[in-house]
């Protein structure tokens, strides 16, 4: 299956835009499913870096562990997950507008499945994933536009 792909223009530079989307702490303020999210370890974020994040799924909470392997700021940066069934996959890439004044964000997000996942990821994580992540991205635009960076 394709990758699920949404777009938002946000009224914040893109050094902004990226340094938010990319701390995980940040994640449960803008991802509806998003239970907690953090670092791990203390070390700058880049890649090889890992983050934990716990997602509710339906009435299940499903932990996660993340991995940088892309982080060119303010442009890009793409996290894999690592172990369980379903993987996330996701991949930012931000586009100066207006002479760097606002950004377009694009986010790409797909799964790599394995056992159970392949039967939860075209039931469940797609569908969801298609019908939260427009929403979540308005939740960020407002949350960057109203100063939460």
């Amino acid at each position: 299956m394709s990758a699920i792909k949404e777009t938002v223009d946000i009224g914040r530079r893109p050094e902004e835009v990226f340094a938010y989307v990319t701390d995980p702490s940040h994640m449960p303020q803008w991802q509806e499913s998003a239970v907690s999210a953090h670092r791990v370890g203390d070390s700058p974020m880049g890649v090889g870096s890992r983050a934990k994040a716990t997602w509710r799924i339906g009435r299940l909470e499903f932990p996660m562990t993340m991995e940088v392997t892309e982080f060119d700021p303010p442009r890009s940066w793409r996290l894999i997950g690592i172990g369980g069934p379903a993987r996330g996959q996701v991949h930012g890439t931000i586009e100066p507008l207006d002479d760097g004044a606002s950004s377009r964000l694009t986010i790409d997000l797909d799964f790599e499945t394995y056992g159970m996942g392949k039967l939860l990821a075209p039931l469940v994580l797609r569908p969801q994933a298609r019908k939260e992540l427009p929403r979540d991205e308005q939740t960020l635009k407002k949350l960057l536009e109203q100063g939460a960076a």
